[in-house]
């Protein structure tokens, strides 16, 4: 279950509508590998807050968005302010959900001084690295898989790497490219397909 609420269901059209297919499946599996890992480990979060911030937090990489003077985390997070402020939340509660987009391409975020930043940490590097695969297990993956494929995800998120890497080298998205970020990809459970 998503959040029923008017920022939730906002935010989702937001991202129907900038998003690509692939990367918006990509925004909504990230929400639910990191609800999956909360429940597990019994993290307590915002969980419209965390949504909003799973469904936004990489809008900055598609082309309507991209910024070529910084880095699409925090590009993202700007306008997930943006979204906070619009859709009536207090100015602390939308400085939240930069924060949280901005910081997912940092060190790690601990559970315990920012919940909803440490969900989708774990969720991201699982969905594009495949890391923490032991958290998600193979009959649940299949599940949300199914519900939300990933349509080439894997060489178009490589593909908005390699430009942010191109015109932003400092960034950590050329970090992650010059740490060999296409075999990792390529090695993610989550690209390869099911044995029939």
């Amino acid at each position: 279950m998503v959040p029923e609420t008017p920022a939730a269901a906002a935010a989702l059209s937001v991202a129907r509508r900038f998003c690509s297919p692939a990367l918006l499946n990509h925004c909504v599996r990230s929400y639910f590998w990191g609800a999956m890992y909360a429940a597990a480990h019994r993290i307590a979060h915002d969980d419209e807050l965390y949504y909003v911030s799973a469904l936004l937090h990489d809008i900055a990489l598609t082309q309507t968005f991209d910024s070529h003077a910084v880095p699409f985390e925090e590009a993202g997070g700007r306008l997930a302010w943006v979204f906070g402020t619009a859709a009536g939340w207090p100015v602390e509660r939308a400085a939240r959900a930069e924060e949280i987009i901005t910081l997912h391409m940092r060190a790690d975020v601990s559970a315990a001084d920012d919940p909803e930043g440490h969900l989708l940490q774990v969720a991201t590097s699982w969905e594009i690295v495949g890391r923490h695969a032991e958290q998600f297990p193979v009959d649940a993956r299949a599940e949300i898989l199914a519900r939300h494929p990933r349509l080439g995800f894997g060489r178009e998120f490589l593909a908005c790497f390699e430009a942010q890497a191109r015109r932003k080298p400092e960034s950590a998205a050329a970090a992650s490219v010059r740490n060999d970020l296409a075999a990792r990809i390529t090695a993610n459970p989550l690209e390869v397909p099911p044995p029939s």
